[in-house]
């Protein structure tokens, strides 16, 4: 099943559910909206009950494509967790899942606008796996974890690495800048993505390939992830986790390369749909 929202910035929106076609069928005779206060296994259960096809076809056209999630209590991250992207970094295989936080403030809609501040130097690009809690995570297991896993999401985790790494303070810096982190267009159960360990990525910033990764080459795995960080903290439903990004990205390159204002930077993940943004000067 894929869940997509509708509407603009600041206002209701209209939850669907992607039929056979992937068209937006409305569910809002099902549920107010898809996010942290209706996320559950029912809730997941009673959409699944329900033929797309006996709900109203919506006409989009001229719609903004939302967020599939509405806004979640938080926003973690996962660093260097590509084995590939940790060579290309020159920097060791990781013991242990790097954990960060990236500001709520940060989550838009994935064709909306990346923005530009005068005060960025090195823009960069990320596209990642998104993992959205349906269930609240404790001290769960490996074995558990899937349970807790309402589905997953294509996320692009954009980062300014002068404020990142250059200045002083921990990682968030250089990645809560608003809009950094368009997500969708659609968040799909874990039913439907089949194996979520052998996902194609790619990302192209001006129609030029910079990253071509699979989800296979991972160092901690979604079950892993999930486990591990109930450890530490209580997963709440439409809690977002970002899982890092194969290589590629600007700062790994020789030269080194960022986004400048009027680049166009396209994104994708098999089955999980694609995303388009224009970085635009503030």
């Amino acid at each position: 099943m894929k869940l997509a929202r509708y509407g603009p910035r600041n206002a209701p929106k209209t939850p669907c559910i992607l039929d056979q076609d992937d068209a937006p069928r409305n569910a809002s005779s099902l549920v107010d909206d898809f996010g942290p206060n209706s996320l559950s296994p029912d809730l997941i259960t009673k959409l699944q009950s329900v033929d797309p096809m006996t709900l109203p076809l919506m006409d989009v056209s001229d719609m903004r494509l939302a967020p599939p999630i509405s806004q979640p209590k938080n926003i973690w991250c996962i660093g260097l967790n590509y084995s590939d992207h940790a060579a290309e970094a020159g920097m060791d295989i990781p013991q242990e899942p790097i954990l960060f936080n990236k500001s709520s403030g940060t989550f838009c809609g994935p064709n909306d606008d990346i923005l530009f501040s005068p005060k960025m130097t090195k823009l960069d690009w990320e596209v990642e796996l998104g993992i959205v809690i349906g269930k609240p995570a404790l001290n769960i297991s490996k074995s558990e974890a899937m349970d807790h896993v309402a589905g997953f999401v294509l996320v692009n985790d954009l980062s300014e690495r002068a404020w990142q790494l250059e200045r002083s303070g921990q990682w968030v810096k250089g990645k809560s800048f608003p809009n950094f982190c368009p997500t969708g267009p659609f968040l799909i159960t874990p039913d439907a993505v089949g194996d979520v360990q052998s996902l194609g990525m790619w990302l192209d910033v001006n129609g030029q390939r910079m990253q071509t990764g699979n989800t296979g080459t991972m160092i901690f795995d979604v079950e892993t992830i999930v486990s591990y960080m109930s450890e530490f903290t209580r997963l709440e439903p439409g809690d977002l986790i970002c899982t890092g990004t194969p290589p590629g990205v600007g700062a790994g390159m020789d030269p080194q390369t960022w986004l400048q204002v009027g680049d166009q930077v396209s994104l994708g993940i098999d089955g999980l749909g694609e995303q388009s943004q224009t970085v635009v000067a503030l």
